[in-house]
């Protein structure tokens, strides 16, 4: 599955955890991304869409 937002393009992103004693480990974070159905062009479908977009109004629910 991917991890990227259908509209604005958002991913994940990576670095390093940083524990006390300075160690880094690789870490991903992932976008918030929930299942919705949208307008497309006039038809209904389902798309991955991340919570800043739903929240902005950026699409419109169904």
């Amino acid at each position: 599955m991917s991890w990227k937002c259908e509209i604005c393009g958002k991913g994940p992103s990576v670095g390093n955890r940083v524990s006390h004693s300075n160690r880094h480990t690789k870490h991903v974070w992932k976008p918030n991304l929930q299942s919705a159905r949208i307008l497309v062009n006039g038809k209904a479908k389902n798309v991955k869409v991340c919570t800043t977009c739903l929240k902005s109004g950026k699409v419109q629910k169904v």
